[in-house]
């Protein structure tokens, strides 16, 4: 499914207030062929079908240092966005079939790197960088029951800050 669909009758509010759910987060990816040039955001794969585990971390790197009459303080040294995608394995789907393609599990560099956005969709904001594509597990389970598949990915740089809007749908 591509994000403008997921987001046809979506309305974020920036100033939404209240709980969020697992569902209500977006992670789409950039699944136009390597080297294609120019992939508006609204035709992002989204992740979701056959999805049952989308975690999104963030890895931080810290230095400790200690200081005269002050002590041991932590400063922190970098961070890179982390995501664990597994589920079901589902033919025909554009992200499953993107990230499970011959291409992306034995490519290597820049080939498996691809745009991507991750947003709340309630308050439409998020973030929008690079990641590297790692599937991990590409047909596992047992007999009888739905193969299933794994994908890490993890940022190339510090994703900029992300605001959807019905604009950003056609625009980058």
């Amino acid at each position: 499914m591509k994000l403008s669909e997921l987001m046809k009758d979506v309305t974020p509010k920036p100033d939404y207030e209240g709980f969020v759910g697992n569902d209500d987060f977006v992670l789409a990816i950039d699944t136009a062929a390597p080297g294609a040039t120019g992939s508006a955001v609204g035709d992002y794969a989204v992740v979701q079908i056959g999805v049952n585990k989308a975690e999104g971390s963030v890895d931080s790197e810290t230095k400790d240092n200690t200081y005269i009459r002050t002590g041991k303080m932590t400063n922190k040294t970098g961070a890179q966005r982390k995501f664990s995608v597994e589920g079901a394995l589902y033919s025909g789907d554009a992200f499953q079939d993107f990230c499970l393609s011959h291409a992306i599990q034995f490519g290597r560099g820049a080939a498996v790197v691809r745009p991507y956005v991750y947003f709340n969709m309630l308050t439409g904001k998020g973030e929008k960088g690079k990641v590297t594509i790692i599937p991990s597990d590409t047909q596992t389970g047992d007999a009888g029951e739905n193969a299933t598949f794994k994908v890490e990915m993890t940022s190339t740089e510090a994703p900029v800050e992300y605001a959807y809007t019905t604009t950003t749908t056609t625009g980058s």
